[in-house]
């Protein structure tokens, strides 16, 4: 059985993940991280849950040292604590949180040559799906604009998504160019006329919106859009425990959902 330890256990993500760690039959939960501040603090996952696990809620890393993975969607600095942690203790570590500067995410490389880290903006099949056909019709179209909108619930705190900000890189990728050179993270006033080859992004928050994604290819005379609209976290939960499931027969190194599911870049 893989022991599995949850940090951001009381959020959105973490609860969809502890129920799918408990109905997984080759999977035990071992561990659920939380805020010190959090109400449930020191409940069992059975009291403040209603799942089937007498794990208590805790806010101690050190309570996570029996896991073979930790699954994380909780904020980036407490990721950034897991990374020393599970590289010093050599637990695998399944990265979901967003929102990381490029030297943050030059940590996250540093971490994978201690441990095995599946780190992606995005767990869910069917984004993954889409981000094959972004790098496909980036390299067909590549004089058409590219304008990258998504939308998401209220209470997202980073924008825009990393999802969107991946499907960003995979484009520029597929077009031979710079992200950072390209990417237009935003808009106001007067712009100027829009800069040939550029990114542009659109970030919106409004009620309950799970994830809805849009990528607008514009030519002249047509433009083609490629979308993909979450209607529940559920897909997300099960790509994270796919993504556990890869790690066990990893020591090292560092992976992205594109290596859990075998598709081709």
């Amino acid at each position: 059985m893989t022991k599995v330890a949850i940090a951001g256990a009381t959020g959105r993500m973490g609860r969809l993940l502890i129920e799918a760690v408990c109905a997984a039959p080759d999977m035990v939960l071992c561990g659920a991280l939380v805020s010190s501040e959090n109400a449930s603090l020191g409940k069992t996952v059975k009291e403040c849950l209603g799942l089937p696990s007498d794990v208590r809620l805790s806010a101690t890393l050190d309570t996570l040292r029996d896991a073979d993975v930790i699954i994380d969607f909780s904020s980036r600095c407490v990721t950034l604590s897991l990374l020393e942690f599970c590289a010093a203790h050599h637990i695998r570590l399944v990265i979901g949180t967003t929102g990381f500067s490029d030297e943050e995410r030059a940590k996250i490389t540093q971490a994978a040559t201690k441990t095995a880290i599946v780190f992606a903006p995005n767990m869910s099949v069917g984004v993954n799906a889409t981000f094959k056909l972004l790098s496909v019709a980036a390299k067909l179209l590549g004089d058409y604009d590219v304008e990258i909108v998504e939308m998401h619930h209220k209470h997202k705190a980073d924008a825009p998504s990393g999802t969107a900000l991946e499907m960003g890189r995979v484009i520029a990728k597929a077009r031979d160019v710079d992200f950072n050179d390209v990417a237009v993270l935003g808009r106001v006033g007067q712009t100027g006329e829009r800069v040939p080859g550029s990114i542009g992004f659109a970030a919106l928050r409004g009620g309950d919106v799970v994830g809805d994604h849009t990528v607008v290819f514009a030519g002249t005379g047509e433009r083609i859009e490629i979308s993909h609209k979450s209607g529940s976290r559920a897909g997300y939960a099960n790509g994270s425990l796919s993504a556990a499931r890869f790690l066990m027969n990893k020591n090292t190194g560092q992976f992205d959902m594109a290596d859990v599911l075998g598709i081709d870049a």
